[in-house]
């Protein structure tokens, strides 16, 4: 009986170590205890995600704004006039 507790403790100690293996765990408490690299990952974390957040909206503007110049060609009566307004918005502003 003793050595299938044991067993069956230790298949749950190898579940476990797997578990945090898999997820980092261990490199997450060492991170956690160096402010500074903790710090200075957050701070180029900030960086990179703010350039990325405005090429992304750069690029869908874009689009946006070539789909509308599209409609504009096609003259659909009132859809057309008030897409045109828009985009002359838009060029103007610069």
């Amino acid at each position: 009986m003793k050595k299938r507790v044991i067993d069956e403790i230790n298949r749950k100690l190898d579940d476990l170590n797997y578990a945090m293996t898999k997820s980092k765990f261990l490199d997450l408490v060492e991170l956690l205890g160096n402010r500074k690299e903790l710090f200075w990952r957050n701070i180029w974390s900030g960086i990179v995600k703010g350039i990325g957040i405005g090429i992304g909206v750069t690029i869908i503007t874009a689009v946006i704004i070539i789909v509308l110049q599209k409609l504009v060609t096609w003259n659909i009566p009132v859809i057309g006039e008030y897409i045109a307004d828009i985009v002359d918005i838009v060029q103007n502003s610069r």
